[in-house]
């Protein structure tokens, strides 16, 4: 069951209101309840994270207006209208203008709690897909997506600054998880372009015919524009572009010809698979490739980013373990060695894959996250090595957790640190200044 779950409960009879507010709260909701729309529309903003549930009948602010101000206000707040015998005909017009359901007098308690969970979840997500959006539009929060202290993180960072500014076609390459899409969404979101349209369409997800006509026209529906025309004057992301057929590259050639030096529209092509024993470059007409690889940016696997697989790891066994409402797990050393070892084929998405089921394995306390990287890696149909690391590199990633993980226990406290890790003051300053850790970052977390 989705957690945090609202509802706000609107009728004008106080016994309705009370009888629903119980049936809720006893299935987990936190209820709010209110005796007219006006009064629930003056509360209800448009991040509202929960469902209405009204009644069609009210003096005043009847259900049917409160309804049409809150599709005006935000259309996916879930309202889920109670109507009367009578009143089926207007519950109808009701979903037609919006509604997320309708229960008719009397209705059954279980069926409306269900219906509640659905909605809410159906709102959790309208609210976290419009976030991404704004984050993916922020060139400063998402360049904070792109997480990581080693060398090759921070010159990523630096080229992604660099290719936004510039004009050019960027194509970037790497393996699968590896974070090709955020990195294309950055790219729009710190250049000239951030407050202009950016469009994305998979070059793998649809039929030739169907490509073809979504990206360059025509469409069935005369009302709609292709691609490349809703696109214009922004970015245009091609994902899977090995996956584009000859006659269709040869489309997007004259396009791109079409255009001139000084494109209108920016096209950042993502790889995302390669044919074994060839790159990129051998799956496109070279004068695609070369319009294409303007700017090229290839990033790196996880197994190549040191230290950085042992913060990611902590970062994402935190975020689930507040989802998930308990404590994380405390990575050994052993663990540690072996997640730093690991070829990680899948990259970052492997890894958040095997953070989730650490943690809840931890919270049932079966098994051991060794055995989890283990088999993670040996389910892999990819055959990969992995270059041997020196041992400071080992020593120095772990000692960074280490301390990083008694500083969040602690909220901050040196002396609590100093005396766990029976550090001098001296020492554990120069540590955290060496590997980036401030304590202003830990005081009341």
């Amino acid at each position: 069951m989705t957690r945090h779950m609202r509802v706000a409960i609107v009728d004008d009879e106080q016994d309705m209101r009370q009888s629903i507010g119980q049936w809720m709260a006893l299935s987990g909701f936190e209820t709010e309840t209110y005796c007219d729309g006006q009064e629930a529309f003056a509360a209800i903003g448009p991040d509202f994270p929960g469902v209405v549930i009204t009644d069609i009948r009210m003096p005043g602010m009847d259900g049917m207006t409160l309804l049409k101000k809150l599709v005006a206000l935000d259309s996916t707040i879930p309202v889920i209208m109670i109507t009367g015998h009578g009143d089926v005909p207007i519950a109808v017009e009701a979903m037609r203008l919006g509604a997320f359901d309708f229960l008719e007098k009397p209705f059954d308690p279980e069926k409306m709690m269900a219906l509640a969970e659905k909605a809410v979840k159906a709102r959790a997500m309208a609210l976290e897909s419009r976030a991404l959006r704004q984050e993916l539009s922020d060139g400063t929060t998402i360049m904070r997506r792109l997480v990581g202290a080693s060398d090759v993180m921070q010159h990523l960072r630096e080229d992604i600054l660099d290719v936004g500014q510039a004009d050019g076609h960027v194509l970037i390459d790497g393996e699968t998880g590896t974070g090709k899409t955020l990195v294309a969404h950055a790219l729009h979101a710190v250049g000239p372009r951030a407050g202009r349209k950016l469009v994305s369409v998979s070059c793998a997800g649809h039929p030739e015919a169907d490509l073809v006509a979504r990206l360059f026209g025509p469409l069935d529906d005369g009302a709609a524009k292709p691609i490349v025309e809703t696109a214009r004057g922004g970015t245009l992301v091609l994902e899977d572009i090995e996956a584009m057929s000859p006659d269709t590259q040869a489309r997007l050639v004259g396009f791109l010809n079409d255009q001139g030096a000084l494109p209108d529209t920016r096209i950042v092509a993502v790889c995302n698979s390669h044919t074994a024993g060839q790159t990129i470059e051998d799956g496109l007409r070279p004068d695609l490739y070369f319009r294409l690889a303007a700017h090229k940016l290839v990033l790196p696997p996880l197994r190549m980013r040191g230290e950085d697989i042992l913060a990611l790891f902590e970062t994402y066994l935190a975020q689930f373990a507040d989802e998930y409402g308990c404590a994380p797990p405390v990575v050994s050393m052993p663990e540690a060695a072996q997640l730093l070892q690991a070829p990680w084929p899948g990259n970052v998405r492997q890894l958040v894959n095997i953070a989730e089921r650490a943690v809840l394995q931890s919270r049932r306390e079966d098994g051991a996250l060794m055995s989890l990287i283990m088999a993670d890696n040996e389910a892999s149909s990819e055959v990969m090595t992995t270059e041997g690391k020196p041992l400071k590199e080992h020593v120095e990633a772990f000692e960074r957790m280490l301390i990083d993980n008694t500083m969040r226990r602690h909220k901050g406290s040196i002396t609590a640190v100093m005396e766990e890790l029976r550090l001098p003051r001296r020492t554990l300053n120069e540590k955290m200044a060496k590997y980036g850790l401030v304590r202003s970052d830990y005081v009341q977390t």
